[in-house]
């Protein structure tokens, strides 16, 4: 069967072009493929340090007013009883600093390379439509 295709000039010429189209479609969905991937990743990746950042930050910010509502609660308590005030742990404050700066260290660094990600992400963007 395909030595009567292959003998026959004008089949052979449709032949060689449809596989010429087909390897072409097949680049050209990888290359989506690929640009797609890297765009999931970068997103991915800006929108894990911005989840992160959040829950850092509404952990730090949630902690405080607790701690502020507790001390009301046991002052509320004391004033009551009219007994000793009660002591309530809390950590030392050069060990709460660290923690402090630790946290506001870890969020700018993921900031940071979000902001990275997005202005590669966009750059890449940009370069693309221009050369399309």
């Amino acid at each position: 069967m395909e030595l009567l295709e292959t003998q026959d000039p004008e089949k052979k010429k449709l032949i060689e072009a449809s596989q010429r189209h087909k390897q072409e479609l097949q680049r050209e969905v990888k290359s989506i493929s690929e640009n797609t991937e890297k765009a999931m990743k970068n997103a991915l990746i800006i929108g894990g340090a911005l989840a992160v950042t959040y829950l850092l930050v509404s952990q730090l910010g949630s902690s405080k007013k607790k701690k502020s509502k507790k001390a009301r609660v046991a002052a509320h308590v004391e004033a009551e009883t009219d007994a000793e005030p009660a002591t309530a742990y809390s950590p030392p404050p050069f060990i709460s600093q660290v923690g402090e700066r630790l946290v506001s260290q870890a969020t700018l660094i993921l900031l940071d390379i979000a902001k990275d990600k997005l202005s590669e992400y966009l750059s890449n963007r940009n370069q693309k439509h221009e050369d399309s």
